[in-house]
Parts: structure tokens; sequence; C-alpha cells
């Protein structure tokens, strides 16, 4: 056996698979904490900017993985998801890395993650699928699949040792990432915003898909919103790979000048706004860490939707209404969705009288702030390494 000594000195080979915008983020901060225990880590697989800005080698970009919808989407681009699994699986099979990250994006990752365990390789699975909202049968995924999981949300590792797998609480990284109390006043300044007007942050998501669902009827909304509220200002963060999409879409509707496009800032067009129309996602964790009011929306293909509503296990699909255990803030999904509807629902934050309501809703984001808030670098970090090495 070699010596545990040893073996902790040698900085180890780590394969990496990142899903979305969303786990690209979440895995850069994971690399944050590998890195501080192993400055010359090497680390590689699939992953984006935030990754790759930390040494990470990208053998494809996380885009790739990036679909919408539960099922006739991701069927129109199997082949190539398929494809780009079986390749890295026989990669990693013959490098054998030290240990496998998947994060996130289970339904490409589990596989993977069987596969390389069941041929010797150790593999950690952060960001516990959400088996208490939906599709509950993933668990058994799950536990074929991943050694560890490293779990956002404190009632996780105890939902999975029921079921036999090993886990940790490691908290939400966000949660360091965004100041407990954002400063509205510099996030407007930086952006170039009125500071008295208000302001509306447009989300729409990070998905080609979404652009033509969900852009669109929100730009809508936001036009409407216009019409009512003269001094709103209405900035729309936009990832790389959608930005020009989202340009021609600004410009069709005719909203070239009354809508900012921006390059990435999501961070400083959430702590500037008032309130945001925003895609049901990770992204509405981080309007609610902001303590900002919000209007939760999605749309997608309705063969999609009809699937994805029967695995649903709760009624709510934001995640702060899922840890907030009710409607903390609105939702408004598939038909109801539309931009008249979704211009009511957030014109009733902009309005005077919901001084009290913002309050409110301010102080229950604080809350879930404060249980969510742990060193997650480090403890992800100390989870993998004694999995590693102990």
């Amino acid at each position: 056996m070699a010596d545990p000594a040893l073996a902790l000195a040698v900085p180890p080979r780590i394969a990496m698979v990142a899903g979305e915008t969303s786990g690209d983020l979440l895995s850069g901060l994971l690399l944050d904490g590998l890195l501080r225990r192993w400055p010359d880590l090497y680390s590689y697989g699939i992953g984006g900017p935030m990754m790759q800005q930390r040494g990470f080698q990208a053998l494809y970009s996380s885009e790739r993985l990036a679909v919408h919808g539960y099922s006739l989407e991701v069927l129109l681009r199997l082949h190539d998801i398929l494809q780009i699994r079986k390749t890295l699986r026989q990669r990693l099979q013959t490098e054998r890395p030290a240990v496998f990250v998947g994060v996130d994006a289970p339904d490409f990752n589990l596989g993977l993650e069987r596969d390389l365990r069941a041929s010797g390789i150790k593999t950690v699975h952060f960001v516990c699928p959400s088996i208490w909202a939906w599709r509950p049968e993933r668990v058994h995924k799950i536990r074929a699949a991943a050694d560890h999981v490293l779990c956002l949300f404190p009632f996780e590792p105890q939902l999975l040792a029921q079921h036999d797998i090993a886990a940790s609480y490691v908290g939400h990284p966000l949660a360091q990432v965004i100041p407990m109390q954002p400063d509205k006043l510099a996030a407007r300044q930086q952006l170039g915003l009125d500071i008295d007007a208000p302001v509306l942050a447009v989300l729409p998501g990070s998905r080609r898909a979404e652009v033509q669902y969900i852009a669109r009827p929100f730009l809508q909304a936001a036009a409407l919103l216009l019409q009512r509220l003269p001094q709103l200002q209405v900035v729309l963060p936009a990832v790389p790979a959608l930005f020009d999409p989202l340009a021609a879409l600004v410009q069709e509707l005719g909203l070239a000048g009354q809508v900012r496009l921006l390059r990435g800032q999501s961070h400083q067009a959430l702590a500037a706004c008032d309130c945001t129309l925003i895609a049901s996602g990770t992204a509405t964790l981080e309007a609610a860490l902001f303590k900002r009011p919000m209007v939760i929306s999605y749309r997608m293909h309705p063969i999609s939707w009809r699937l994805m509503r029967r695995k649903q296990l709760q009624p709510w699909v934001g995640l702060p209404n899922i840890l907030g255990g009710e409607f903390v803030v609105p939702e408004l999904l598939q038909e109801q969705a539309t931009p008249a509807a979704l211009a009511d629902t957030v014109e009733q934050w902009l309005v005077p009288e919901s001084g009290a309501r913002v309050a409110a809703v301010a102080q229950r984001f604080t809350a879930l702030h404060h249980s969510l808030l742990r060193d997650t670098a480090t403890l992800a970090a100390q989870a993998i390494e004694k999995l590693l090495y102990v």
C-alpha cells in the first residue's frame, strides 16, 4: 500500500465535467479549494471559462452539454452528447485519474460516473440531484454512480443516507460569493445606471433554446412595463454564446436603446435591480441571495413540459420557493407566462405600495443566505481528499 503521507504530497490528476454556466461557476469555486490544497493540481475534462481561468484543460466546452427541456430538445442533440460521453469515458478509463468529479448535469454525469466507478475510478458527484423535488427514481442511479456526493443544501445528506449514499453538506458556494448586504448604489454606478430610477433585471437563462422559449415573452413583458413606467431601466445580462441572438431579438422587438444588453455581469445586474424577471434555475437562488424580489418563469416545448410535470413532487419549481416551503415569490409557468401576465406580476413589485412586501421577502432571503453560508471550497476539497487518501 502507498504511503499516505507521500500520496498527500503528490498533486492528483482530477477529471471533471461541468454542464452549463451554473456548473462552470460551481466548478471554478471547487477548483479554488483544490488548488489551495494542491497548487500544482492538473484538472481536465469538460468545462467553461471560469474553470479555464483556474488552469483547467477543457477537452470540450460545457456549452456542448447545455440543452433545454426534458425530452424533445435533448433527443435532437442526443447523438453528439452520447459521442462526447463515449469518447471521454474511453479516455478516462485509459488515463485513470485519481478521481472524477461530475458537477451537476446528472443526465450526462451519472451514467459516466457509474461506468468509471465500475472500472475502479473513484467518483464524486457535486450537487445532489433534486430527488426531493422531482424524479425521485434517480436515487438508485446516484447510489450506483457516486462514491461520495457533495450537497449544497443542509437536508440532503440525511436524505441520501437513507439510501446508503455517502454525502457531505458543503454549503452553497454562491452564499460566499454574494455579499450578505449587496451594494445597490455601487452596482448601479458600475453599470452607468440612474441611481434613483427603478431597475428591472431580465434573466431569461443561459441556454440557446431559452432565447426561443423564454427571452421573447420576457422582453415583450419588459416592453409593456416600459410603456407603463417610463423611468424604468431594463438590463439584460447575456452569456457570451447568447449575446448576438439576444441582441438580434432586442433589435427585432424595437427595444434597442431601451434595454441595456450586458456581456455577462449578471451579479452586477442583480445587485443593481429593484426586481428581476428570471428563468427558473440556479439564477433564482442567486437573486434570492442578492435579496431581490422576483417573478420566476419558465417555458419549454409542450411535450417536454408534460413529461416534466409528471415527475414533479412539489408545487414549486423555483429554488427560493422550494427552500422556503411556500410561494415566497410568484411563479408563472408555461401557458401562464404571457407577456401581459409577466408584466402585471413584475409591476406589483415596483409600485410604491410594495415596500412592506419587498422588506419581508428580503428578510426571508437573508435567513436563507445564513443557512447556506459555509466555506464550500475548503469543505469540498477536504471531502475529496478524504475519499482519495483516508
